[in-house]
């Protein structure tokens, strides 16, 4: 049994890159989208929030001595492009999607609110949601938080190329300590390079757990969120 109904799935935007490392795979995208077929026929109500790091990143401003907010619009816009791409290989399988954006950008994408959200989360749509929060210097770590408090959703499930969180790069340090659970203090007192610290904050706040899992490396975390398996760590309160 799932051990979490109504889910949002906080991802990168390099998952949609597959081999390339930039831009869009539709390759990647449409084997993707069969994953999240799957958990859907499973019950769960589903959402997603996916960054734009395959296309910009705002935070890299500096390296270059641009203006971050120009740069994180562009960001944002990337946000949407994928979530675009994701709608469309959903829907070349029958699942009915939607992409709601908190940006205006009519007749690409749906404005975001709470109520079309809901509406069509119940009607059986998987939710994309783009533009990140619709502001600059928040990340999309943030917008996955502040959705998922917004629709009152049972857990953010962020995917990671690692099996959880650890102490260090698990790829760089054969010692990392891995955590198979932990407080949202715990988490964002060790400054863990998972999700930042707003995002955590408001978890917390909300009492939305938060589920680090790999989806990188192996097809299994599907089957994980389906049956509800104690893999990756979980970030809640004691």
């Amino acid at each position: 049994m799932p051990k979490y109904k109504r889910v949002l799935l906080k991802l990168s935007g390099e998952v949609l890159a597959g081999e390339k490392h930039i831009g869009i795979d539709f390759g990647t995208v449409k084997d993707f989208a069969m994953k999240l077929s799957e958990i859907r026929s499973a019950g769960i109500e589903l959402s997603l929030v996916i960054g734009g790091g395959n296309m910009i990143r705002g935070r890299d401003s500096e390296d270059y001595g641009l203006d971050r907010v120009s740069l994180d619009s562009i960001g944002m816009l990337g946000t949407v492009m994928n979530a675009l791409a994701v709608k469309t290989a959903l829907e070349s399988l029958n699942v009915p999607a939607k992409v709601l954006s908190a940006v205006g950008m009519s007749p690409i994408a749906e404005p975001y609110s709470r109520e079309r959200a809901r509406d069509y989360l119940k009607a059986g749509n998987i939710v994309l949601f783009g533009a990140g929060t619709g502001h600059p210097f928040f990340s999309t770590d943030t917008a996955a938080a502040l959705r998922a408090s917004e629709l009152g959703l049972d857990c953010v499930i962020k995917g990671t190329k690692v099996d959880g969180i650890y102490d260090k790069d698990p790829n760089k340090y054969p010692d990392a300590k891995f955590f198979p659970e932990l407080t949202y203090s715990e988490a964002i007192s060790r400054n863990l390079d998972v999700m930042d610290t707003a995002a955590f904050a408001l978890c917390r706040e909300n009492k939305i757990p938060v589920w680090v899992m790999n989806v990188q490396n192996s097809d299994s975390w599907v089957k994980s969120i389906i049956d509800g398996d104690n893999v990756g760590t979980i970030v809640k309160e004691v």
